[in-house]
């Protein structure tokens, strides 16, 4: 498993929410261009970057930051934040390696598969942020995480098959930003259904052994920022789990 950077960007500056609300927002007074690079010069192959005024508006926003990031040597970006159309994944794509869709996976499938089909699945991960029920079933939330699906994850999942769909971002938003352990059981899920789909485990991570936790469910990768930003690991934990490291 490979830990996966995350950079939130608003207004240019690296911040991040609890559980996505805008209102409760945290700014970080680093630098988002030194702080890639420090991931970079640790390990990092990858950084998954959020363009939140992008997310807000519905359309990218933060590009002079989004064009510096990708300039990093030795750095792939995965962007997610507005991107809602065919023009918006193109422009995305002439500075970066991988766009994130959310809503839009559900919302409008036929179109997300036609992106699959022409842009190719290593260039696509599809965010599917869910809560959990009361018998621990995780529904798909959409809008920003502030509207409910009546579709099951696994339902969502399901439709896809028989595409090319390999990158699926999943998040607990109960547990995202919010330092609370990740949902071991939910990926392990995740993993033991769709073995063949490279997922990212997102929202929750506190520290060294949840990235070990993570490890042992079989996803691909573990989503920080927080963790991150707040020195929770040791610059040797971190180069441990980064493929440069």
């Amino acid at each position: 498993m490979e830990l996966l950077p995350a950079i939130d960007i608003r207004n240019g500056r690296c911040v991040r929410l609890l559980r996505g609300d805008f209102e409760k927002e945290t700014l970080y007074e680093v630098d988002p261009v030194e702080l890639a690079t420090g991931y970079s010069n640790l390990g990092a192959k990858w950084l998954h970057l959020v363009d939140l005024d992008g997310a807000q508006s519905g359309s990218p926003k933060n590009l002079l930051a989004i064009k510096l990031l990708s300039n990093i040597a030795g750095l792939k970006i995965q962007l997610g934040g507005g991107i809602r159309s065919t023009s918006h994944v193109l422009e995305a794509l002439n500075s970066v390696e991988r766009v994130v869709i959310g809503s839009l996976a559900l919302l409008k499938p036929s179109l997300v598969k036609t992106w699959l089909k022409d842009f190719g699945s290593d260039h696509l991960c599809l965010a599917l942020d869910v809560k959990l029920d009361e018998s621990g079933v995780p529904y798909v939330v959409t809008h920003g995480w502030t509207k409910n699906s009546q579709h099951t994850l696994w339902a969502l999942l399901e439709s896809y098959a028989g595409t090319t769909l390999k990158h699926v971002l999943c998040t607990d938003v109960d547990r995202d930003g919010a330092l609370l352990g990740p949902n071991i059981s939910l990926y392990r899920e995740c993993v033991d259904r769709y073995p063949d789909i490279n997922f990212q485990a997102s929202g929750g991570v506190r520290d060294v052994a949840d990235l070990h936790a993570l490890t042992k469910t079989g996803v691909a990768y573990a989503i920080s920022g927080k963790a991150l930003l707040e020195h929770r690991f040791s610059k040797e934990e971190i180069s441990s789990f980064l493929p440069n490291g």
